[in-house]
């Protein structure tokens, strides 16, 4: 079964093919950083007008590589959410129009279900059950994962998740756009121990987080001092440094808790070098293993939306038939 993945939640236009026999045949990911740089983040109706922009050169590109035409696609999965309402509206409206064009089913997908199943895209994928860390955008949360469609919530952010604070905090120190990955090439140079800041929640007795008293920590060095470039790298240093040990101490108690051995972790966060460090350290110590998708696969991306909706297929979800946009902004992933 060949599943063609649409992904637009926010500011990637992602589309892949996946082959249920012959696995990932093609993806292809235009981003729209530059053009959001400008205004220091995601301006959603201009997210929404370059997703129209870019679908079509995108599934000609992927059609190409994978040698296929439209009439070789058995099903599309699409992004219904969570994300930028006029962002999926555009995925939604694309898929059920070639869907019906095509007369082949279409099936919503769950963009976190994507994020949590792209490590199975790996060369060497985690067996179930595993313990899924989830670290993209908005989100941080810890999930029992026991096979597809089955997710039990274990901990999750309770204001600001990871990513949010690593933007947020890359704003205060006046670093630019996309801010957590300035902040993370930023911090490579930081020297330990200049600065203190608090782990949040690190030893609250549960698999909760929270980030938003960590980011007013560095506000408070900010406006207490003129900061020099070297004040910066150091604080960026210390922050990073809060955030991946708290992130690795609860997924080591989830492992615990859950008595399980394997940690998934998926999302944005997901590709910063020191929180992969700090993971295979913490997890190896305790005889675990650490799975992470391919660098290239932890930002939002099309082929682990039709990965997903293959899973879904495969498992026995029933596509719509309504030809309806079904977009839900704001989805929990404990309702899928």
């Amino acid at each position: 079964m060949l599943v063609l993945g649409i992904e637009s939640s926010c500011d990637e236009t992602g589309v892949a093919l996946f082959h249920t026999e012959r696995g990932l045949l093609a993806h292809a990911v235009y981003t729209q950083v530059a053009m959001h740089e400008a205004y220091g983040g995601v301006v959603p109706e201009l997210a929404s007008r370059d997703h129209i922009r870019r679908l079509v050169p995108l599934l000609e590109r992927v059609l190409a590589e994978a040698q296929v035409s439209k009439q070789d696609i058995d099903a599309i999965a699409y992004t219904a959410g969570p994300g930028l309402a006029g962002a999926l509206l555009v995925g939604a409206s694309f898929a059920e129009a070639l869907g019906l064009a095509l007369d082949i089913p279409v099936l919503p997908v769950h963009h976190l279900e994507g994020h949590l199943l792209s490590p199975l895209l790996a060369k060497t994928p985690p067996v179930f059950p595993f313990v899924a860390l989830l670290v993209s955008g908005g989100h941080t949360q810890l999930m029992r994962v026991s096979r597809v469609g089955a997710y039990e919530l274990l901990g999750e952010s309770l204001d600001d998740a990871a990513g949010e604070a690593f933007d947020k905090t890359a704003k205060l120190l006046g670093l630019g756009y996309p801010g957590g990955p300035a902040l993370a090439m930023l911090a490579e140079g930081g020297k330990p121990g200049r600065y203190k800041l608090p782990r949040p929640m690190l030893n609250s007795g549960d698999l909760d987080f929270s980030f938003s008293g960590l980011k007013t920590a560095v506000l408070t060095q900010v406006r207490n001092a003129e900061l020099s470039d070297q004040d910066k790298t150091d604080l960026a240093y210390e922050f990073q440094e809060a955030v991946t040990e708290v992130l690795a101490a609860k997924a080591l108690a989830a492992l615990a808790q859950t008595r399980l051995d394997q940690l998934v972790v998926a999302g944005g966060v997901g590709a910063n070098r020191r929180l992969r460090q700090r993971l295979d350290a913490v997890i190896g110590k305790r005889g675990g293993k650490v799975f992470y998708p391919e660098l290239e696969l932890c930002t939002d991306n099309g082929a682990m939306i039709a990965f997903c909706g293959a899973q879904r297929l495969l498992a026995g979800a029933k596509p719509k038939g309504d030809g309806g946009f079904a977009i839900r902004p704001r989805w929990p992933l404990s309702e899928v």
